[in-house]
């Protein structure tokens, strides 16, 4: 073979190593910051009163732990937020109920107790809500490993196997929950006392388009005035 013409071929290579070098030491810098996504997440999404009593119960385990941590025992008040929602309803009754089967004593009206509060917060995103497969291009679960020519031998066939198992579970989850929604529910609640806060939780989950107004706040009704006009 001439050598001229293996020179070409060659000389061809380190212009491409030459230019795929430049290009990264290009993206060392950038005007502005680049975007990145997040490590993949779980959202719960919130379709049923029945969740709204899960929502509850998680509220409460972890409520009663911190007070339990500050040596706190003594009786409690559930507040109603003011203009309450369907929700906000229907969650103090949740609260106020697994707070009495876990033992604590609730009173009725506010006094001395320790005052639980809770506030609801819906937001709406305009943005497009795609569906996200983890490990549609690099598939890495649990085990941290990833499937990069493992099918070449028996134990990279197990490995992409439970690889392709744990896809497909995350797939058929999100496919069986609806999928991800336009609109999140932000749930705080609260334990304070003399001004100061004891206990706060805050967690977001997904929600429905179609329930949205089960959880906004209801505008008071002007009163109806009569006029009475004289003869």
């Amino acid at each position: 073979m001439d050598k001229g013409a293996t020179l070409i071929p060659n000389t061809l290579k380190l212009m491409a190593i030459g230019a795929g070098a430049a290009v990264l030491v290009g993206c060392a810098s950038s005007p502005i910051p680049v975007s990145a996504n997040f490590p993949l997440t779980v959202e719960p999404k919130v379709r049923s009163a029945g969740h709204w009593n899960l929502l509850s119960n998680d509220v409460v385990k972890q409520t009663l732990e911190s007070l339990g941590k500050l040596g706190q025992t003594g009786s409690l008040y559930v507040a109603l937020p003011t203009n309450p929602s369907v929700f906000d309803k229907a969650f103090q009754q949740f609260l106020i109920t697994d707070l009495v089967k876990s033992g604590r004593v609730v009173l009725q009206a506010p006094g001395q107790a320790l005052e639980v509060s809770y506030q609801t917060q819906v937001v709406r995103h305009n943005s497009p809500r795609p569906y996200f497969l983890p490990g549609r291009f690099t598939m890495i679960t649990a085990g941290l490993f990833a499937a990069y020519g493992v099918s070449t031998n028996p134990i990279g066939d197990k490995i992409a196997a439970s690889l392709a198992t744990a896809v497909g579970a995350d797939y058929i989850a999100s496919e069986s929950s609806g999928g991800p929604t336009h609109t999140e529910l932000i749930l705080t609640t609260t334990i304070a006392s003399g001004g100061r806060y004891l206990v706060r939780k805050t967690d977001v989950y997904y929600v429905e388009e179609a329930d949205t107004t089960l959880l906004q706040y209801q505008v008071p009704k002007a009163p109806h005035v009569v006029k009475v006009v004289g003869p």
